[in-house]
C-alpha cells in the first residue's frame, strides 16, 4: 500500500534512512538520526502542492518512501523540487520504488512544480534505472564531491519536466 506519511511513521522512516547514512554513501550525511533528531525534516513536507511524502506499507510496515522538498532556498528555485526515495534494504527489487515514485509524482503534477532534481552517487544502477524510467535525463557529474568511508564520491544529477 501506498499512502501519505503521517507522525506515526517518523521512527520507521528514521530507521530505514540511518540504513543508507550507516552503511552506504547513497547519502552524504555521516551521523545517524534519533527520530526527534529528524522530526524537523518530516513536518516540511506538505499535504499537497510541491513538498509532498509518501510512504510504501507492508503488512503494516512501512518499508520505503518517496518525496520532494526544496532544490535549494533562493526563491528564484521555488518551483524546483529535489526527489528522493529509500527502500529498506529487505524491500528492494520488488517494484515498490516505482510504485512510491508513481504515486508521487501524479501527486506533484496536479502542483506547481516545473522541474525534479536528483542526485545520485555514483555507482548506483538501480537508482539511474529508477530515475530514467519516470523520465528524468542525465545533466551532468561533480566529480569526487562528497567524502565518505574515506573515499571520494562522484554525484551525478538528473532532471525532468512536469
Amino acid at each position: 500500500m501506498i499512502r501519505r506519511a503521517t507522525p506515526r511513521d517518523l521512527t520507521a522512516l528514521t530507521e530505514i534512512y540511518n540504513h543508507y547514512v550507516a552503511t552506504t554513501a547513497i547519502t552524504f550525511d555521516t551521523e545517524p538520526y534519533t527520530p526527534e533528531a529528524r522530526r524537523p525534516w518530516l513536518e516540511a513536507f506538505q499535504p499537497d502542492g510541491r513538498h509532498q511524502l509518501f510512504v510504501a506499507e507492508e503488512d503494516g510496515r512501512v518499508v520505503g518512501y518517496a518525496g520532494t522538498r526544496s532544490f535549494r532556498d533562493k526563491r528564484a528555485y521555488e518551483r524546483s523540487v529535489e526527489a528522493s526515495i529509500y527502500l529498506a534494504p529487505d524491500a528492494t527489487g520488488r517494484g515498490l520504488g516505482a510504485a512510491l515514485y508513481e504515486r508521487l509524482f501524479t501527486a506533484i503534477a496536479a502542483s506547481d512544480a516545473h522541474r525534479a532534481i536528483a542526485g545520485i552517487t555514483l555507482p548506483n544502477d538501480a537508482s539511474l534505472a529508477l530515475h530514467a524510467r519516470f523520465g528524468f535525463r542525465e545533466v551532468g557529474v561533480m566529480r569526487e564531491v562528497g567524502r565518505k568511508f574515506e573515499r571520494w564520491w562522484d554525484v551525478l544529477w538528473m532532471e525532468r519536466a512536469f
